[in-house]
């Protein structure tokens, strides 16, 4: 095996051999306008020969050395890890590259010989600089070449084990402290992950703390709803400090934080929903979805309500049913703490709520 190697070593001289008497004949040309030899091709080809042979015999004396230098190289070159390797392969092509570009401006010197060897200076020096400079930076480069792979990778891994994740709900504190967004996650027709802000839970500390017993009593049904949703529910619930200072309302700070994460707001808040229609941010209103699953009830279905106050008109009687929907008994203040049987007239459903106007059966 040493043996060929050593034939093809000494092939290599004498191809540089050649090369380089060739070359040397060319710069020389060039430079004393005139043409060697006469213009003898024997001559030539002669002074080639010699220079091949003169190049191969170089060579194959140095032949041992050269090994020697390989296997040492070889050697290196296997104790290394893959990935060192390429990336000092890759900087060397960027480095050639790079030279081969610049070359084309060495052309342009007029003086024979030199843009060659400026170029041949290029290649080597911007080779050996481009293998260095990346070897020394494949941390950096592998990390740079493979951040966005592992990025896809990892949630690609996330959604696998988390199917339900999607777009982030922020949760306002109207949503919480009215604890049907509790049933809600439990049947399972809200997809995470929950996103709730440090300052809504400043706001429910504050109200928990209230000197107002309703309110206080509010606050911390809101805190236990939240702490039930964490404890028994299996969805990703974040706690988020992101703020901006300049918001300080916190109706504002939600819909600031839905518009940078690309989530929806999730309230029961009338206002909030309008402003954030305004805004074009995305709503969840528990209300229209609870509106949306009552029964429904048209013009001239009998109900069975017991009237319960006056209404705000004279004259007007309210009752309620059992899923806490407003009826509005016309002429129904008569009939206060009976039960009666009312026919519908019609219906009135907002984002508040809904309303069911009626009047009694007798005068239908």
């Amino acid at each position: 095996m040493k043996k060929a190697l050593r034939v093809l070593i000494a092939l290599l001289g004498v191809s540089l051999g050649i090369g380089a008497a060739a070359l040397a004949v060319n710069v020389i040309t060039r430079m004393g306008g005139y043409v060697l030899f006469g213009g003898d091709p024997w001559m030539y080809a002669l002074l080639l020969c010699g220079a091949g042979l003169v190049g191969g015999i170089i060579f194959y004396l140095y032949s041992t050395r050269l090994l020697r230098w390989i296997e040492m190289v070889e050697r290196k070159l296997q104790g290394m890890p893959p990935g060192d390797i390429l990336a000092a392969t890759l900087g060397l092509l960027l480095g050639l590259l790079v030279a081969f570009l610049l070359s084309w401006l060495a052309r342009m010197i007029p003086w024979a010989g030199v843009d060659l060897l400026i170029s041949i200076l290029l290649y080597c020096i911007l080779g050996m600089i481009g293998c260095r400079v990346a070897y020394k930076k494949r941390e950096e480069l592998r990390n740079f070449r493979f951040a966005a792979w592992r990025e896809m990778v990892s949630d690609a891994r996330e959604k696998r084990r988390n199917p339900s994740r999607g777009t982030a709900k922020i949760l306002d504190t109207s949503v919480i402290i009215d604890g049907r967004i509790y049933d809600v996650l439990q049947t399972g027709f809200l997809e995470g992950p929950l996103v709730v802000s440090r300052a809504v839970l400043t706001e429910l500390r504050h109200i928990a703390d209230s000197a107002d017993e309703l309110r206080r009593a509010r606050g911390r049904r809101g805190l236990e709803i939240l702490a039930r949703i964490q404890r028994e529910i299996d969805i990703e619930v974040e706690i988020t400090d992101e703020d901006n200072p300049e918001i300080e309302e916190v109706d504002a700070k939600l819909l600031w934080l839905a518009q940078r994460r690309g989530g929806k707001v999730v309230t029961t808040d009338y206002n909030l929903n309008k402003v954030a229609r305004v805004q074009q941010v995305p709503v969840l209103n528990v209300n229209d979805l609870a509106n949306a699953i009552k029964p429904v009830v048209i013009a001239g279905e009998p109900l069975e309500v017991r009237i319960v106050k006056e209404g705000k008109e004279p004259g007007q009687g309210v009752a309620y049913l059992d899923d806490g929907t407003m009826v509005v008994v016309e002429n129904g203040t008569r009939l206060l703490g009976q039960e009666t049987t009312v026919i519908v007239t019609s219906a009135l459903q907002t984002s508040a709520g809904r309303m069911i106007f009626a009047k009694p059966k007798a005068e239908s």
